[in-house]
């Protein structure tokens, strides 16, 4: 009972997190104006986008295939795609927490350790990672002064503020950790034997091995070449997904493919914020980048964050839905007693 209790205590706190945001994100805007601009959108361009976004999740169903493979498995696509969904379903009820309910679905459907899966996870993360890096090289390189501004004093200034006021600027600080880390490693490396006496200990190490392993499958891919073409469509489909949303309003219709790839980035920097599936975050930031970047008014920004953001919640949600049905109503078939022969 406590640990459900702690757990709607979670999703009610990020929740409100995202509520809170919510408010800032559309504080001072003209809600009569933000209602007008929503009713002349053209919804056709949204159907667009929601195409763009459903191909992306086979891309990245199919990828997680090829990393699985080397662990010795070959899950079902159909499984695999229907995990992920899942996954991103569970997403809308904390933060991250998809991830570890996708490796625990296609674990028990496929019979495969959930920690190597984990594993593997980690490995779409980092690709990932790398992938909005390199757009953000691309966006600072073509158009340094208009971008570049934006990242300056929107995102990094108050990060940067942030840090001096939390740890005084100091070094000291960052000194006390990394010294604190080193002497548990050590200590950790000198009594590992002792250690190993604990059940915990020895379920952390189980657990750490089988992360590990699923962090070695990358080099044992035999089809890598096929591993980056998805990842680059996955993004490719990503800046698709964000850009076609420009035309369903005619003041943002004049914004190009490069545009998409801005607004594609920063609405991953709101995605990445510690609340529910970015409620808040997402639409902060992406109307600001619009008012910032491009003059529009608030009204037209948050317009265009409720578009993009709102339309692909509900798709993914009812996705995730289907995907969860299906699943469960095949393992009921699958586990139904079968008559004697």
């Amino acid at each position: 009972m406590k640990k459900i209790i702690f757990q709607i205590l979670k999703i009610a706190g990020f929740l409100a997190l995202g509520v809170l945001l919510l408010y800032f994100a559309f504080r001072g805007i003209a809600m009569d104006e933000l209602a007008s601009t929503l009713r002349e959108a053209n919804f056709w361009w949204i159907g667009l986008s929601l195409f763009f976004a459903f191909i992306s999740f086979f891309f990245r169903a199919r990828r997680w295939v090829l990393l699985i493979e080397p662990l010795g498995f070959k899950p079902s696509f159909k499984n695999t795609y229907h995990s992920v969904m899942v996954g991103y379903l569970f997403n809308f009820a904390l933060p991250r927490m998809g991830e570890v309910t996708r490796c625990v679905t296609l674990g028990k459907r496929e019979k495969i350790p959930v920690d190597s899966l984990i594993g593997t996870v980690i490995i779409e993360r980092v690709f990932d990672l790398i992938m909005l890096f390199l757009i953000m090289l691309i966006l600072l390189v073509s158009w340094m002064e208009k971008f570049g501004a934006f990242f300056s004093e929107q995102v990094l200034d108050p990060l940067r503020q942030k840090m001096m006021d939390s740890f005084g600027g100091t070094i000291v600080f960052w000194l006390l950790i990394a010294g604190s880390m080193a002497v548990i490693i050590l200590l950790l490396y000198l009594f590992r034997k002792q250690l190993g006496r604990f059940v915990l200990i020895r379920k952390i190490s189980d657990i750490l091995k089988g992360i590990s392993d699923g962090l070695k499958t990358f080099y044992k891919i035999k089809r890598k070449w096929e591993f980056v073409l998805l990842s680059f469509l996955i993004w490719l489909f990503y800046i698709l997904m964000t850009w076609v949303i420009v035309f369903s309003l005619k003041e943002t219709s004049n914004l190009t493919f490069i545009d998409g790839m801005f607004l594609l980035v920063i609405g991953a920097l709101g995605m990445s914020a510690p609340v529910t599936a970015g409620f808040g975050a997402f639409h902060w930031i992406t109307s600001r980048g619009l008012v910032f970047v491009y003059g529009l008014s608030l009204e037209q920004g948050g317009a265009y964050a409720i578009l993009a953001h709102e339309s692909n919640s509900i798709f993914t949600i009812l996705l995730g839905i289907i995907s969860y049905l299906l699943l469960t109503l095949t393992r009921k078939k699958n586990t139904h007693p079968q008559p004697a022969d």
